[in-house]
């Protein structure tokens, strides 16, 4: 058991969720941070037996409320081993139809959010000579996707950006995986406004469970693995799309994706 905290954003559903079960079945106490505070505070409730678990409702594609979670940090003079940038969100529709304000948004989140949360609390953690990073990003990651182009474009940051944090962290003591999944039984489609798309409709409980997606990156990290893709499709598809042309392949995207 350690005194150091895991701070897991995107906590309060899906694949969050399911890492802050794993945390605190191995005894490491929890910041829990997300938008939603009645799911925060039933997730608290529910680990709380196993470990000490802190909340933080907190909207992260927000400047603002970012920098008030740091300071909370700062104020209880926290200290973390384990830092999972697992919020995130999508966005379903063509570059020039979509709403730019839910375009910035999301890229706040899915990109800038996790920069500064690993900017702000890797120096202690090299300090110290102990840590992992597990950033959570999407076989989106290896691909343009027409139809939600900037939400693949998030995420190919993601990984690129953990991809050389790995590399900087060499001999340090501190890790950096990124998890690439594909499509999961959580609340995603749902809020990217993709229930119709090709990707997801009728397919229902064959998608991956949020769980086992969850085991996979939590032994992944603990491992010090850089990059994993869930799913032995998944693996293929990704080892398929470093070979075919980008022509090919974002033709091929914009089919799957396209609205049924």
């Amino acid at each position: 058991m350690t005194n150091n905290y895991a701070l897991i954003t995107g906590a309060s559903s899906g694949i969050g969720a399911e890492l802050a079960r794993l945390f605190a079945v191995d005894g490491i106490p929890l910041l829990l941070v997300a938008r939603r505070q009645e799911r925060l505070h039933a997730l608290q409730e529910e680990l709380s037996c196993f470990v000490d678990v802190k909340v933080f409702p907190c909207d992260l594609s927000d400047t603002a409320s970012r920098h008030s979670l740091l300071a909370y940090i700062a104020e209880e003079r926290m200290t973390f081993d384990y830092l999972v940038n697992n919020a995130g969100c999508g966005q379903f529709g063509a570059i020039a139809e979509n709403d730019w304000a839910a375009t910035e948004q999301m890229l706040q989140l899915n990109m800038l959010a996790l920069a500064q949360l690993c900017r702000q609390l890797l120096p202690p953690m090299i300090k110290r000579g102990f840590g992992r990073v597990l950033n959570v990003a999407s076989i989106a990651a290896f691909q343009p996707g027409p139809g939600m182009a900037a939400y693949f474009a998030s995420k190919a940051f993601v990984l690129s950006y953990s991809e050389a944090l790995a590399f900087e962290l060499k001999g340090s003591g501190v890790s950096a995986t990124c998890l690439c999944p594909g499509a999961t039984q959580t609340e995603f489609f749902v809020r990217a406004a993709m229930d119709d798309s090709g990707l997801v409709k009728g397919k229902g409980k064959s998608l991956a469970s949020a769980r086992t997606v969850a085991m996979q990156g939590y032994q992944a990290m603990n491992s010090g693995k850089v990059v994993t893709v869930h799913g032995l499709l998944n693996r293929l598809r990704v080892f398929s799309l470093r070979t075919a042309p980008r022509s090919m392949v974002t033709a091929i995207t914009a089919a799957v994706l396209k609205a049924k």
